[in-house]
Parts: C-alpha cells; structure tokens; sequence
C-alpha cells in the first residue's frame, strides 16, 4: 500500500489564527496532489490537529499561546476543496503522531510500503511525523513535497526540508 499523509490542511492553519501566506499559496498543489494519488491507487490518510477548549493550559498552549484547531470549530475542519472521500481522518493531539503502526496495520490492515507527506507545517508537524513513520518504518521509501508543504516561515520550512534530507526522507 502506497499512502499519501497529508497533514493538518486545516483551517487555522491555512487563513486562520496560524495561517501563512505560504499556506494559501499551496493549497491549490495539495488538491491536485490528492486527486493525483488517488488516480494511481495511493491511500490517503489526513490528519487534524486537535486539541481542547483548555488548549490555553496545556504544554502546547503555554509555549505556542495562539488558540487553533479547537475540535469540532470551523478552524479545526479539514479544508473545503480538499478531496476527502474515502480517505482515513486522524485526528492527533499534538504536533507528532505516535500511532502510526495501529492506523497503517490495524485500520487499513497493512504495512505502508511507500510515504509521501504534503501539508502543514513543514518545521512542525510534516517533520515530525516523517521521522515518526522513518523510524517505524526504516525501509521503505518516504518522501515530502517541498511544493505541496509550508512552514511558519520560508526560512524554517526550508531548514526541515534539510533535516529531513538528513535523516533519509527523499523530497518527491
């Protein structure tokens, strides 16, 4: 099974209390990436940040105090335009997902045999998700669209694409 992550088009973090200029611009590229992987056959899992009405008191929310992605309000919905049907929602409390093996192995009953991750943001949540999945899964092949993904600034995002090529994650 190939799978396409796609990681937190949320609202928030596109035009809302997080959003970028930068993750407007490729929300475009992931709609054409999803309809793509989907054409070749590709699983595709999303994920959204998900947090509390008590974010403000969390870990999280004492080093980053920007209230987002408050379950079930506009700015946690996945964006619209983004094909989700018959794709997997995982909804995640922080910025690194530690359940991969239980989505990948229990839910959709195997193990990936290639990753590709798109999304938001590069320097947060796409880098450490793929070094989650790379760690799990230290064989097969996984990948980020540097064009299909944003970071909170240029320069950050550009400084994880450069961790992750250090840590053997190819950009597609």
């Amino acid at each position: 099974m190939k799978v396409l992550l796609v990681i937190d088009m949320q609202n928030d973090f596109i035009d809302g209390s997080l959003g970028t200029k930068e993750a407007v611009a490729i929300v475009p590229a992931v709609a054409e990436k999803i309809r793509a992987r989907k054409a070749e056959g590709w699983q595709i899992v999303f994920t959204r940040d998900t947090h509390g009405e008590d974010y403000m008191e969390t870990n999280e929310g004492k080093h980053l105090p920007v209230v987002h992605c408050i379950e079930e309000t506009p700015g946690w919905e996945i964006r619209d335009g983004l094909d989700t049907e018959g794709a997997l929602v995982v909804n995640k409390p922080s910025f690194g997902f530690t359940g991969w093996t239980d989505v990948f192995e229990d839910v959709l009953g195997e193990a990936p045999e290639e990753i590709e991750l798109v999304g938001l943001c590069t320097d947060i949540c796409v880098v450490s998700n793929a070094l989650i999945v790379k760690a799990l899964y230290p064989e097969i092949r996984i990948s980020v669209d540097p064009a299909c993904c944003a970071g909170v600034t240029p320069e950050s995002h550009e400084a994880a694409l450069t961790t992750m090529k250090m840590c053997q994650i190819e950009t597609a």
